[in-house]
């Protein structure tokens, strides 16, 4: 990524999207002159990437995909397809998640209420992937959830791929992991946030300053079950769930 932001900011843009907090580090380190727009942040203050939400400062704002609850909803969701689950474990790399603790506190307070143990998953390669899951499935009633960081989006296939292997009941983040056979994903609308950052982008091209233009929060969330992979693994989705759905894959 170093290595890539170089060569972008060598080309003297007027602007510089980038997506994901990895991506913005790694610009960051090349230029505090030309604007940046982010998304798929998770929190852009506590990471000191923006000195607050209202007043970024420098040359960079954009839109942060952070829910504080969010971690709560994901386990809440689970609960309401696999009843009987006691166990979750959430996948992520601390690498390229080293926010993991923010979505890590709501997952544990939610946990506590809803006796379900939660087990941090750090994974730094497929075969870490494949061990975690595996050690999940070796005892009953486990679950996944899956972190909004790259590298289990970028390795979801072989998550999937494993939860239904091991039968197991997981939540994703995003749309795509859903429509890519998982079994379900709620967050927030990626379309809707990259359309906003659109605008913000034609804004800075415009002559204002990112300093100038506060972080947006997300306002659009979206749950989306695949009915298909449920029946698959012979969970059955509730109908209240299936009615708060935005989209249901059949």
């Amino acid at each position: 990524m170093r290595k890539f932001a170089k060569e972008l900011v060598d080309l003297h843009p007027d602007v510089i999207l980038a997506m994901t907090t990895p991506s913005v580090d790694a610009i960051l380190r090349e230029t505090h002159a030309i604007p940046i727009v982010f998304t798929l942040v998770t929190d852009p203050v506590a990471q000191g990437l923006v000195e607050t939400l209202v007043r970024p400062g420098g040359n960079i704002t954009g839109f942060t995909i952070f829910e504080p609850e969010i971690g709560s909803k994901w386990l809440q969701v689970l609960k309401e397809i696999a009843p009987k689950t006691t166990r979750v474990a959430v996948i992520f790399n601390p690498d390229t998640a080293p926010y993991y603790r923010l979505y890590m506190n709501s997952i544990e307070v939610a946990g506590a209420s809803l006796a379900v143990k939660t087990i941090e998953a750090a994974v730094h390669s497929r075969a870490e992937i494949e061990a975690a899951i595996s050690a999940l499935a070796g005892e009953p009633a486990g679950a996944v959830i899956t972190m909004s960081d790259s590298f289990p989006v970028v390795h979801r296939d072989l998550i999937i791929a494993l939860a239904a292997q091991y039968r197991l009941p997981a939540v994703y983040p995003f749309r795509f992991q859903a429509t890519d056979g998982g079994l379900i994903s709620y967050g927030v609308d990626l379309s809707d946030m990259n359309r906003r950052a659109a605008i913000y982008v034609d804004r800075i091209l415009k002559g204002e300053k990112p300093a100038d233009l506060p972080v947006q929060l997300p306002t659009k969330f979206e749950l989306v079950i695949n009915l298909k992979t449920a029946r698959t693994l012979g969970f059955e989705i509730p109908l209240t769930l299936l009615a708060r759905a935005d989209e249901v894959i059949e």
